[in-house]
Formats: C-alpha cells, structure tokens, sequence
C-alpha cells in the first residue's frame, strides 16, 4: 500500500523586535548598535516624538511608520517578526522610560520572538555635557511632576537635575528655595540640549525664572543645580563654537550638499540644504562614449578632471561598459582641488598633478608643462557651461584637446515657499556660494538674501558674479575649496561674536520689532 510522500516544512526567515532608545535626540549620539539596527530594519515603529534626523541613517526602501506617544504597538511588532521581518521601534531617550516600552518587550517575549533593547544615552547626562557642566557624583535625577517631593530633593546631596519643561523652572527654583536650597545657589537651564537648536542660560534659584524669561526659552529643558554650575562658563564647548546657532543657507547640488553640511554643523551652525543646481546627462551619449573608447585605445596622454561631478560622470561610463580604474592604465591625470583629488583616489586613481597655488583652471595651467609627448592629446570632461579658459591654455602649451561634455548643470526646482520668504526676510544668518551658478540660480529660483545675511563666496569667479548681482560679498574663501570657504565664514563670525553675540537674524528681527513698535 502506497502512502503520498511528506511534503518537508517550509522555514520562515528568523525576525527580529530591538526596542531602541534615541537618548537626547541627536543623531550622532545614538549607539553604534542602533544605527547599525536603523540601517539593517525592514519596519521602524517610530514615537512621533523622536525627531526626524534620527531616521536619516534608514536604508531606502525600508518601511517608516509615526506612532502616537503612548500607544501600544506590541501585536504589530510581534506579527512583522513572524513574517521575517527585523523591526526597530524607536522611542525618546531610554525604551524603559516609558509604560509602552515594558510591555511590548513582554508581548514580544511571549510569542517567542528574538528581542534586543538598546538603550539610549539619557538626557540627564547628555545634556549637562553639552552645557559644559561636569555634573559628577553624588547625583540626584528627578522628573518635575505633580507628585515632585521637592523636600527630599532640597536635601540631596551633591548636584541636582531636573528633567522637565521651560515652563516649570519658575516654580521648581521657588520650591527649592522653600525647602532649604540657597536662593544664590547656582543654576543651568538647557532646552533643545545636543542638538543644533541647543540653548542655555546660567543664573541662580532667585533669578532664573527672568532669565529663562529674557532668552525665550521654551520647550523641554534639563535643569542642574549646584555648584557645578559655576564651571559651566569655562568649560562651555558647544555653544561657543564661532558658528553657533547660525542658519546657513546652502546652495549646492543634492549630492554636493552633504559634506558641506556636515562641516557647518562642526563649527555649531544650522544648514539647510537647498538645491539650485540639478547635475543631468549630456544629451547625447556619443560624445562620452568615443572618449572612453580613446581612453582604452591609448588616444590621451593626459585625463584633467576639474570636479568631482565629471570624476563621477566618467567612472558611471566606465562601469557601464565593465570597466574600472585600469582604463587609466598608462595615462596621466590632473585634478583641480582636494575634493576632485579625493574622489579620483576612491575611484582607484591617484592623481599625477594637483594645483599647489590656486585650484582652478587657471592654477592648473600654471604648474602644466609643454607639450613634449608623443601623445600630444587631452582629455577634458566638464559640464556643458564650463569656460573656456582651460582649453585654450592648454593649446597655448601646444596640447590637443577633446573638451567633452561629461554632464549638464541645469536650474534646480524653487525651493518651499517659507524658505525664499526667509532668504528674502533676513532668516538666514549666512549663504554660502560655490559656484558662479550657485549665486545666479538662487536668485533666479529664491530671490535676493536680505541686506542684513553675511555672503560668503568659493573664490574671485563667484564673487564677481555676486557683485553683478548687486549683493554685498562679507566672506571671501583664501583658496576656491569648500573646506576653505567654511573656515573661513567661522573665522568671520568669530571675530563678529568678539564684539556682539547677537546672530545676524536676530539682529534683524529685533530692528523689526523696534520699527513695529514705534509705528504703534
């Protein structure tokens, strides 16, 4: 008697739940291990009130869903780790900070799913860093609540933190006082603590509540009493970097934008990326094609690359056809400037010649030799506006040049209306140029920056087509390199903080505010 053969089970894929504390809210702050859960999850739960830079390190194509505070989300949790899937769900500060936390660990235990926390870095020492206060041992934490026991925090020893809202400094300092704490005693206030919005006040118990008052702090704060304090003023790192709190306009290409960035926020500024220049292919690949096709054959004797769009530009043609780095086999290549240099040495190519003086066309034909080669021909691919002045020095020299069109800069897209409504209306404490392009596409798609917003342009090109415009340059770079031009705007605010510690904006704002007034 036959009996039909047992059909073998299929496995699913092993999930997986990792409840994941943000702590205070900056990205860089979070655990290695959490981003390396953010960066490999197929579903994030995401409390609404964790802000949306944490999620910058999400793979694409993951699934990114906002929870209310509070809600329990333990049968979805449980549910997308049975079907496979590796779930993160984010809360603020510490997963056990909070009710729901606990219980969807629990959930995701019973049903025998795989569970990982990782905790967040708390607030309560986070932040008092930031603010240049060495808290130290003995510690008290408390939350300001209703049910606060004010007389036993009075009477703790060493230094006091409180965790709480802006609004509640006023009656936490007087309740103190009420329970034996010094009226004189020193006292820090943070709101927004780590992050680029980061402001702090250093008073005592009887005067903080004007002096959270005058600097119109609002919002969640982080609360130190003692005398710790007193070392704030010395230790302070975070907001007295040159370019603290100020909002940077950044005019650049999507994929440009990111490293200038990330430099800015270095010296405490507040970028905001806006796209002026769009990078497309040439309308016709042919061009690109044939010079590749001479690269291979042993057409040029020399490669020069002037931007890291074009070092892109022939590496994606190359690696279209299934080549790599060995095409260069043989040829000699010029960079202008070190971020060009760099993106030929993670292609694989270090470069034979880079401009020692000016990083320019006209830097690179000062160090360029005549042509002695029995391979008198260059390559030069470069965007479709891209001058002249390159390709005509080096025929001076005696060189054959093959001026390719490796990409087109067309205008970018206008940015959101409150963002030209800011650049127009002095919210913008500075803008950076990088290009003559930059400035003419801003203006065209944005308007004018107000009289009162510092400009800071890349080099003397830029600047001239600034001054065309008829805006005021305040910052010009020493050398035409996006590391430069930051440096040197940080160099210009910390001389301007020397004499004011007012921002540009808030300057402006106060001078409306003036007017307003005496209009009423």
């Amino acid at each position: 008697m036959s009996s039909k053969p047992r059909q073998a089970a299929v496995n699913k894929p092993a999930g997986q739940v990792a409840l994941v504390g943000t702590g205070s809210g900056e990205p860089g702050l979070l655990a290695v291990r959490a981003a390396a859960l953010l960066a490999q999850a197929d579903l994030i739960l995401s409390d609404s009130r964790c802000g949306e830079a944490v999620l910058a390190g999400v793979r694409q194509g993951a699934e990114v869903v906002r929870v209310e505070p509070g809600e329990m989300h333990g049968p979805a949790l449980v549910s997308a780790s049975k079907e496979g899937r590796t779930v993160v769900r984010l809360l603020p500060g510490d997963p056990f900070l909070h009710p729901e936390g606990a219980k969807e660990a629990e959930a995701v235990l019973r049903a025998k799913q795989r569970l990982e926390i990782v905790p967040g870095l708390p607030a309560a020492v986070a932040v008092p860093a930031y603010a240049g206060v060495p808290v130290g041992l003995p510690r008290t934490v408390a939350r300001i609540d209703d049910g606060t026991d004010w007389r036993a925090l009075a009477g703790s020893a060493g230094t006091l933190v409180l965790l709480g809202s802006a609004s509640d400094v006023a009656k936490s300092a007087a309740a103190l006082v009420e329970h034996g704490r010094k009226p004189s005693e020193a006292v820090c206030v943070t709101v927004g603590g780590t992050t680029a919005e980061q402001r702090s006040v250093l008073s005592t118990l009887d005067a903080v509540d004007g002096a959270v008052t005058s600097a119109e702090l609002s919002g969640d704060a982080v609360v130190v009493v003692g005398t710790a304090v007193k070392k704030a003023a010395r230790l302070s790192w975070f907001e007295s970097r040159p370019l603290y709190g100020w909002r940077v306009l950044v005019p650049r290409t999507r994929d440009q934008a990111g490293a200038l960035s990330a430099q800015l926020r270095s010296y405490g500024a507040v970028p905001v990326e806006v796209p002026t220049i769009a990078v497309e292919p040439p309308r016709t690949s042919a061009p690109m094609e044939r010079a590749v096709k001479g690269l291979v054959d042993g057409r040029y004797s020399w490669v020069a690359f002037t931007s890291t769009n074009a070092v892109k530009a022939v590496r994606e043609k190359l690696e279209e056809f299934g080549l790599d780095a060995r095409a260069f086999a043989g040829v000699r290549v010029a960079a202008v400037g070190e971020t060009t240099a760099r993106a030929l040495t993670e292609f694989g190519i270090r470069p034979d010649l880079v401009p020692t003086g000016q990083q320019s066309g006209e830097g690179l034909l000062a160090v360029w030799d005549t042509c002695d080669d029995p391979v008198d021909r260059v390559l030069l691919p470069r965007a479709d506006i891209a001058t002249d002045t390159l390709v005509a020095g080096l025929k001076e020299l005696g060189w054959q040049v093959d001026d390719v069109t490796a990409y087109r800069t067309v205008r970018a897209a206008p940015p959101p209306a409150e963002t030209r409504e800011a650049l127009k209306g002095g919210g913008f404490d500075a803008v950076l140029f990088t290009s003559s392009s930059t400035v003419r596409n801003l203006v065209g798609i944005a308007g004018k920056p107000h009289d009162t917003t510092v400009l800071a342009c890349i080099g003397p090109a830029t600047d001239a087509t600034a001054r065309e415009l008829g805006l005021r340059v305040d910052v010009l770079a020493p050398t035409p390199e996006v590391g430069a031009l930051v440096e040197a705007l940080a160099a210009f605010a910390a001389r301007r903080r020397a004499t004011t510690d007012v921002l540009p904006s808030a300057a402006h704002r106060r001078k409306v505010a003036r007017a307003a007034a005496a209009v009423r």
